[in-house]
């Protein structure tokens, strides 16, 4: 009997309810419908799904699926040949571009790719950019240049010197046929010298591993020099970019002086902090807290929103946000993993894709123009391999390891297309400049490899006290 009751009301109340929405139901029929458009109303099911499929996020989905299969595919099979596998997936952009994949399917290529969702994958391609910036910060150490400072500062500032000046010599007789719709000839000028000066610290350390370098005296030499050379290297870009933006001598002063307070407040203010702030448990834990990431994640994004408001690019705060880092043992190990996971798989082809969109070979008119591909791939071999290994002859070592350093110090890489990119937003780099300079990235990093191995055979062809030791 208790339970008849409840059971009573509880059917009263779905009879009512029932009732009521059945009531309201007839009600509404006899309203007037809304006005749909005429399309709408005469479209047919798979009119609708192309509709869908046209939506914006579809085609961002379709983009991305499109890119990480190729990237992964093409870089899979650059491993396979022994090459570096970043290296295919910097081709793999290339391909997707109007370079192949729009000269060979132009529909198909004009639906993957339309014009209108170039803004929505950029800016994925700055956000992959920028942690794949902060995790390069986390792998520097400059603390081991202590021990091999005369070393890492003559190579690396001579591998950044010879080929800075040989750049702006190539840009004094390029400059009127291939400068951007922006530029002025010290922006040009700079960012021609900054192309052939940059060193892909990330492959080199990624190709002494592999190779079983890292702790030998030339691998730990090697990555110093890249270190040193990563730092300089970015503070030039970041100095020459503060003086493209501004436009005036006065914004000039004041950007580079905003730099220099940043600077000064995430090393001595925020790095000193951030210990405090993650704790004992946060520095230690074996897997970093949603807490713990908060935090990181906020730094980076504060840092990297002060450089983009100052004016030189977010993946300046980036980087630097990675430097300040807590250097307690295994922190940033564990930070950087999570970091590169996500950004290598998913934001890094982005960045190379864009970056094939913007690569036109077709831009490389006649023999004219790729007679002056060729002069820039030998003119920033010549000024960066050769420049490191005198530099690292005069400082004492012998004439094979020289060799394998200028070789390693050559390697370009993704950085090199990120200076690039960002010469391109300004407008300094012209279509045709810049795929020149995303050729002569590519190729300079596919030489490390087998120049290494040239090296390293001929090294061990040469007996004991031969003729490399002897010089």
């Amino acid at each position: 009997m208790k339970l008849l009751k409840p059971i009573a009301a509880y059917l009263l109340t779905l009879l009512v309810a029932g009732g009521a929405i059945f009531t309201l139901i007839q009600m509404g029929n006899s309203l007037p419908g809304p006005q749909l458009p005429a399309v709408a109303q005469q479209g047919s099911p798979w009119a609708a799904l192309l509709a869908n499929l046209n939506h914006p996020l579809s085609h961002l989905f379709v983009q991305l699926l499109v890119i990480i299969a190729v990237a992964r595919a093409v870089g899979g099979i650059f491993a396979r040949l022994g090459l570096q596998a970043v290296v295919g997936e910097m081709v793999a952009g290339i391909l997707l571009g109007p370079s192949l994949f729009g000269w060979l399917w132009p529909s198909a290529f004009t639906f993957v790719f339309p014009t209108d969702s170039m803004g929505a994958l950029r800016l994925l391609s700055q956000v992959g950019i920028c942690l794949f910036m902060f995790s390069v910060g986390m792998e520097l150490n400059l603390s081991q240049a202590r021990n091999k400072a005369p070393t890492a500062v003559a190579v690396s500032h001579a591998s950044i010197v010879v080929p800075f000046v040989m750049g702006v010599a190539l840009a004094y007789f390029v400059f009127v046929d291939f400068a951007g719709p922006s530029a002025t000839f010290v922006g040009f000028a700079l960012f021609m010298g900054i192309s052939m000066s940059i060193t892909a610290f990330p492959v080199l350390a990624r190709i002494l591993q592999e190779r079983g370098m890292m702790r030998t005296p030339l691998g730990s030499t090697a990555i110093t020099c890249a270190a040193v050379d990563d730092v300089t290297a970015w503070s030039i870009l970041a100095f020459v970019v503060a003086i493209v933006r501004s436009t005036s001598l006065g914004g000039s002063v004041l950007a580079l002086a905003m730099i220099g307070v940043l600077l000064a407040v995430m090393t001595l203010g925020v790095k000193r902090a951030l210990p405090r702030w993650l704790g004992h448990k946060g520095l230690n834990e074996a897997e970093p807290s949603s807490s713990t990431l908060a935090v990181i994640v906020c730094v980076v994004l504060a840092s990297a929103l002060s450089t983009e408001v100052i004016g030189i690019h977010a993946l300046f705060g980036a980087f630097l946000a990675g430097t300040v880092m807590p250097e307690v043992e295994g922190f940033r190990e564990r930070i950087r993993a999570r970091v590169e996971k996500f950004s290598s798989v998913l934001l890094l082809p982005l960045f190379f894709a864009f970056t094939g969109l913007r690569t036109e070979i077709g831009s490389l008119e006649g023999a004219h123009g790729w007679l002056l591909c060729l002069l820039i791939i030998v003119i920033a071999t010549t000024g960066k391999l050769g420049a490191s290994a005198i530099a690292a002859r005069l400082s004492g070592m012998k004439w094979n390891e020289s060799l394998q350093l200028g070789a390693l110090m050559n390697t370009r890489g993704l950085m090199e297309l990120i200076a690039l990119n960002i010469g391109y937003d300004l407008g300094i780099l012209s279509p045709a400049i810049f795929t020149m300079l995303v050729i002569m990235a590519v190729v300079t990093t596919l030489m490390t490899g087998p120049l290494l191995t040239l090296f390293s055979r001929k090294s061990a062809e040469v007996p004991t006290g031969g003729a490399y030791s002897a010089q």
